[in-house]
């Protein structure tokens, strides 16, 4: 599956799969959503990225995303986009990826000031448009 938002500025930088889930427990317990979360990895190797230029993240797993603060995997995945490093963040839901406004619209400003896509399992995501 492709996209006509995916372009060759996007697929020379990194494809970043963010993979979380809210607690220890669901972790064990909900092995289906964590097979579906890394299963992005092919999404994105469809989408056109190299193998190379695939990283998972998913130092956040058991933790909530109700705060910022102590999700190190995100902080890092904003950083590399910041820095210019990121052509897209895919998550399993973009609802993974921040829980309230004050995470969510800093990162769709960064996104779209930075060129960076974000996708989940129903579509990729322009922020600029």
């Amino acid at each position: 599956m492709t996209s006509e938002l995916v372009t060759d500025r996007h697929l020379c930088r990194k494809a970043m799969i963010y993979i979380r889930q809210s607690t220890a427990n669901q972790v064990v317990t909900n092995q289906e959503s964590l097979r579906l979360q890394y299963a992005l990895r092919q999404r994105a190797s469809d989408l056109g990225w190299d193998d190379a230029n695939i990283e998972v993240v998913d130092v956040d797993l058991g933790l909530s995303g109700s705060t910022l603060s102590h999700r190190e995997g995100f902080k890092d995945v904003i950083a590399r986009v910041t820095l210019g490093e990121v052509g897209i963040i895919l998550s399993y839901e973009v609802t993974r990826l921040a829980r309230n406004c004050t995470d969510w619209y800093p990162l769709l400003d960064l996104c779209g000031f930075r060129q960076c896509l974000i996708g989940d399992r129903d579509g990729i995501y322009d922020t600029r448009a």
